[in-house]
């Protein structure tokens, strides 16, 4: 998107007039990073990442969270900034109630033709992006060169497309409960605590939900991919290492996350048994 500032905003008012939650994406096209009181969650922002935007900071943080369509926080002094600065612009298409079938490759779009039902599509630089509408999850690499963006993720805006807009199929559905087809951490020892597979001191829910936000944190990295594998890893590790809750099901969507920016397995392996080691595990 060869857009100014200018243009990027007018866009983002125009789509949030349509009830699609918009937020400005950063050089690298990847989202602002939190602001000082937000950064590590400072701010408390946990329980308002599990819905759509705004989260409770006035600036453009906590990415997909951050999208809105309420047009006094887009055109805001606090969001101003951002907008100078912004690279493109992006939209949360699960608050917006469709799904994105983010098809990368001249082979994946090749297969959506065959097996799936028409939709509306837009051209990517690489592929093409299948929009279907109804929400869903969202997981990467569900098939070669296929993701699915809806709810707690981002996807650019690259133009309204062409097509006419149909309902989500089971088919795409049934992807996200496939198992995934990249690097799973099978030789991975994890520690057992006394929880017996439970966290003694949080949820279930709070490990599912910091299980989301790194596999986000690894998804939205634009540089120094390996020293945010390894810092997330380290993260999770540092709160879940200790207390048995980790399974390898857990660690497998990391392991999918970093495989899916490029790591190799044998970067995951590195960096998860680095990780341990700097924590004592």
């Amino acid at each position: 998107m060869d857009s100014t500032p200018v243009d990027l905003l007018a866009a983002a008012l125009a789509l949030a007039g349509r009830g699609v939650p918009v937020l400005p994406l950063a050089v690298g096209k990847v989202p602002f990073g939190n602001c000082s009181a937000c950064r590590k969650s400072q701010c408390g922002d946990r329980p308002n990442m599990l819905k759509p935007g705004p989260c409770q900071c006035p600036r453009p943080c906590h990415a997909w969270a951050a999208a809105t369509t309420d047009p006094h926080v887009i055109a805001s002094p606090q969001w101003a900034a951002a907008w100078r600065r912004a690279e493109a612009l992006a939209y949360h298409p699960g608050g917006a109630g469709v799904t994105v079938l983010d098809l990368d490759n001249a082979d994946a779009v090749a297969w959506a033709r065959e097996t799936l039902p028409a939709t509306r599509t837009v051209a990517t630089t690489r592929g093409e992006h299948w929009l279907y509408r109804g929400a869903m999850r969202s997981r990467n690499d569900v098939r070669d060169g296929a993701d699915i963006k809806s709810r707690m993720s981002y996807t650019r805006w690259l133009g309204p497309g062409t097509g006419t807009l149909a309902d989500l199929p089971e088919a795409v559905r049934a992807l996200a409960a496939k198992e995934p087809t990249t690097v799973r951490p099978a030789a991975i020892t994890l520690p057992m605590g006394a929880g017996g597979g439970k966290c003694p001191h949080r949820t279930p829910t709070y490990l599912d939900r910091g299980i989301a936000m790194a596999e986000q944190r690894i998804t939205e990295a634009s540089g120094a991919v390996h020293a945010t594998v390894y810092r997330t890893f380290l993260a999770v590790l540092s709160t879940h290492g200790r207390c048995g809750c980790l399974t390898e099901a857990h660690t497998a969507r990391l392991f999918t996350a970093a495989a899916a920016k490029g790591e190799t397995a044998r970067h995951c392996t590195d960096a998860w048994t680095n990780a341990r080691t700097t924590l004592g595990l």
